[in-house]
C-alpha cells in the first residue's frame, strides 16, 4: 500500500507541474520529500535486519521518486543525504532487530503513508 501511494505522490508531483531542471530550485514540498526520503533510508536498513526479505524494496521506492522528480543540483543532494541520513543513523544504533526497531519500522510506515497521501491531496491538482 505505501508503495501504491509513493508512487501516486510522485506522479502527483510531476503532473504539479514542480521545476525539475533549474538549479536552484525549492518546491513547497520539498521539506516533505526530504522527510520522506529519510524514511524510505531507515525502512531500507530496519527492513533487512528484521528479517523482511525485501532486498532493495525501500531504496526502489527512493528511486522512483527521484525518477519523478528528477531533482538536480542542492535538490538532489539533500534528498540523497536524506535517504542516507535515515539509513546510517539507524545502522550506528541496531545490529539485530528489537522489539524498539519493529516500533520504529510501524511508525515510519505509517507517517510515510501518511506525507505520501498529504502530499498527493494537496499537490495533485
Amino acid at each position: 500500500m505505501l508503495r501504491r501511494v509513493l508512487i501516486a505522490a510522485s506522479l502527483a508531483i510531476a503532473i504539479a507541474g514542480a521545476p525539475v531542471r533549474a538549479e536552484v530550485v525549492v518546491a513547497p514540498f520539498d521539506a516533505s520529500l526530504q522527510r520522506l526520503a529519510e524514511i524510505l533510508g531507515a525502512l531500507h536498513y530496519l527492513r533487512n535486519i528484521c528479517g523482511a526479505n525485501e532486498g532493495a524494496k525501500w531504496r526502489n521506492e527512493m528511486q522512483a521518486i527521484m525518477d519523478a522528480e528528477a531533482p538536480s543540483g542542492d535538490r538532489r543532494a539533500r534528498m540523497i543525504a536524506m535517504f542516507n541520513r535515515g539509513y546510517r543513523g539507524y545502522q550506528q544504533t541496531y545490529r539485530s532487530c528489537t522489539p524498539a526497531a519493529d516500533l520504529v519500522i510501524r511508525r515510519y510506515l505509517e507517517e510515510g503513508s501518511k506525507i505520501a497521501r498529504e502530499m498527493t491531496a494537496r499537490y495533485a491538482n
